[in-house]
């Protein structure tokens, strides 16, 4: 029993490794905007440098209790669509890997988009780092993009919302 045990902590420390190296943080300079495509949507979050991203999402435990270790574990699915249908959310650091939760990660693809110039690095990081803390959530009006774009370009606005209000009063009209 016990070489296998053995075997097991190596295997399992080997996939923890594999897993860490899946996202190189030298193509993260401090300040870029991440995106993560989603089914649905895209989550994006500004890079901090040391393998830390800032992001806003929606989530419900900050309303209910002050236990900081509590609320820096990865969000459940419950958390989440609590936070969303009770405009909860915050406004985080975690991991590239913890942000990203498996997903490919593009880096400034909104530079090509936003006709804003993007600010400096140092700026964009020190706004999202000042922005840190509880916020009021909307899926249109205040939502993960809107944070980003505020911090990188010094406007509030979300793409995937101004498409969704496309989509919504195309298929309105008869």
């Amino acid at each position: 029993m016990f070489p296998y045990q053995l075997f097991n902590i190596f295997f399992v420390a080997s996939q923890i490794k594999k897993e860490d190296s899946k996202y190189d943080l030298n193509l993260y300079k401090r300040g870029d905007l991440l995106e993560v495509p989603r089914t649905l949507f895209t989550h994006f979050g500004i890079y901090l440098g040391d393998n830390r991203v800032a992001h806003l999402i929606p989530d419900i435990l900050p309303a209910v209790t002050k236990n900081k270790s509590a609320i820096s574990k990865m969000l459940t699915n419950n958390r989440l669509l609590l936070g969303v249908i009770t405009k909860v959310a915050s406004i985080r650091v975690d991991s590239v890997m913890d942000f990203a939760y498996g997903s490919e990660i593009l880096v400034n693809h909104m530079d090509h988009i936003c006709s804003q110039p993007a600010l400096d690095g140092e700026e964009v990081a020190r706004r999202a780092e000042k922005l840190l803390g509880s916020v009021n959530y909307s899926l249109l009006w205040y939502n993960c993009e809107h944070y980003v774009m505020y911090c990188r370009y010094g406007m509030a606005i979300s793409y995937q919302t101004y498409q969704v209000e496309l989509l919504t009063s195309c298929t309105g009209r008869s």
